[in-house]
């Protein structure tokens, strides 16, 4: 029994980084995603940040799709042009980014 309440707690364990890695990658991939549309909408310095903040916030409000309704929004109202399939492309590239970057630190 031994063996196996360690198994157990290996996976425990296991599960349990693999959900902080998500959410980590998660948070670093719409931070990215907020600087590309902070940057398309003319933002730099400070602005910039507080709109890539927002967008990390808007994860917790309604997840991805939240995120992209968000965005998409933001730059039409900034005279920007955006699909939610663009966004949700955006979405996939940063993700893999996102994920490089947490796996370098």
């Amino acid at each position: 029994m031994a063996g196996f309440d360690e198994r157990e707690k290996e996976f425990e364990a296991r599960y349990k980084h693999d959900q902080e890695l998500q959410f980590k990658v998660k948070a670093r991939r719409n931070k990215l995603l907020g600087l590309w549309a902070a940057e398309r909408m003319g933002l730099s310095g400070d602005a910039a940040e507080a709109y890539a903040r927002s967008v990390v916030d808007a994860e917790f409000e309604g997840g991805d799709r939240h995120v992209v309704e968000k965005v998409c929004a933001d730059l039409k109202d900034k005279g920007q042009s955006c699909t939610p399939a663009q966004i949700q492309f955006e979405l996939t590239h940063f993700a893999e980014r996102a994920k490089q970057q947490i796996m370098q630190e």
